[in-house]
């Protein structure tokens, strides 16, 4: 079968692809957010220290699409020494300074047995590259990103040697000097390890080194954990974002995805109004006011104004549309769908869908509740307390065709 002109097509995206793409993207969020500068250009095509701006490099791009505005340092400046780059939160407002650095591995990524270990130990050179980025001078809160260059994940199990990590972060912990502290991700980005395999993973370990509330395991209520996520949700992002490298966009232009084939469809947009066909096939004209998603049947559930709700049937190009921005494909920003599986996304959820509602009518909604104090033979503790256990992302990279 022979490729019609201007047909797409797809494949699997191998380790090479996502090591080249990744990269590329990278410098173009650089180019196009901050600046691209040449001296890192240069460290890119010398072979001793393409490792390290190759990291770096995956680090500003997590941070740019984490919402971070980027200042880059004068490295020329060998007066002193300084972070790679500062990082400003456009959520928070918080400044931060930013280091990162990646296991030099003999043979791999231009190291040799001169610069780079032969330790199996994936975390063997965590504590001193984690000990060289606190000595670095910081005016303000600091991010730290170390990766351990081992072997991909290739399942969902925990890889051995987190927990191997999360000792020494606590070992680390214990010696700390009076107010140091940093946020500290600890990656396993490898696709340079797995060139011609379809099935990589990655995994990230957030950890509050010196922070007391962050990502620490014990059990709390579950307001104080949600209270906790709001204090430290800079962070939250950031894992977030680097969980999801290398996401690449389908457009350069805004456009959707299926705009690539050149078809079109009347887009549903809240806040507009459309003439919708009743039960009886009359005409209805009504302003859409939400959109659901049913995934599994396809199926936009539309509501209006006048107290409807409209199926409206999604086609291909507008369902993979919709996959590809569900939290901006209605017109108008909103949380993507996802599915609660714990009480504290439950609690999460309840608090983002009312947390404009009145408490006047909110308590006209709950009159009829149960009163919590007379509810007999229920654990009031297991009700209150969410368990949580230190978080850690450890995922397969999903694919397109997979």
């Amino acid at each position: 079968m022979h490729d019609e002109p201007g047909e797409i097509k797809s494949m699997p995206m191998k380790g090479v692809v996502c090591c080249y793409l990744g990269l590329a993207y990278g410098l173009y969020l650089l180019k196009h957010n901050v600046d691209l500068q040449e001296r890192l250009v240069k460290r890119l095509k010398d072979m001793k220290q393409f490792q390290g701006a190759y990291y770096e490099v995956i680090v500003a791009n997590s941070l740019i699409r984490a919402g971070f505005e980027l200042t880059l340092e004068d490295e020329t400046d060998e007066a002193s020494k300084h972070c790679e780059f500062a990082a400003v939160s456009k959520k928070t407002g918080k400044k931060y300074w930013v280091e990162a650095k990646m296991r030099g591995v003999a043979g791999m990524l231009g190291k040799t047995e001169v610069d780079g270990t032969s330790n199996s130990d994936p975390t063997c050179m965590l504590s001193s590259h984690l000990s060289a980025a606190l000595k670095k001078p910081a005016d303000d809160e600091r991010l730290i990103f170390i990766d351990v260059n081992t072997d991909p994940q290739t399942d969902k199990a925990m890889p051995p040697w987190m927990n191997m990590a999360n000792r020494r972060l606590d070992a680390r912990e214990r010696d700390l000097k009076p107010g140091e502290s940093a946020y500290v991700f600890i990656t396993n980005l490898s696709f340079h390890r797995a060139l011609q395999s379809e099935k990589i993973g990655c995994a990230i370990i957030p950890y509050g080194l010196g922070i007391s509330d962050f990502n620490k395991p014990g059990a709390y209520r579950i307001s104080e954990i949600y209270r906790r996520k709001q204090r430290h949700i800079d962070a939250y992002d950031i894992a977030e974002a680097l969980g999801k490298y290398p996401q690449l966009p389908t457009t350069f232009d805004g456009g959707l995805p299926s705009s690539l084939n050149g078809k079109s469809y009347e887009r549903i947009i809240i806040g507009e109004t459309y003439a919708f066909k009743g039960k009886n096939d009359e005409d209805i004209v009504a302003t859409v006011t939400t959109v659901n998603v049913d995934e599994k049947e396809r199926v936009a559930l539309i509501g209006t104004s006048t107290g409807h709700i409209f199926k409206h049937p999604m086609s291909d190009d507008e369902f993979n549309d919709y996959r590809s921005h569900p939290e901006a494909f209605w017109g108008n920003i909103q949380p993507p769908q996802k599915q609660v599986s714990s009480r504290y996304e439950l609690f999460e959820w309840l608090l983002d869908s009312f947390k404009n509602t009145p408490k006047a009518q909110l308590l006209e909604a709950m009159k009829d509740a149960p009163d919590f104090s007379t509810l007999q033979q229920m654990d009031q503790a297991d009700l209150a307390i969410e368990h949580a256990e230190r978080l850690c992302w450890s995922e397969m990279i999903k694919f397109p065709g997979q």
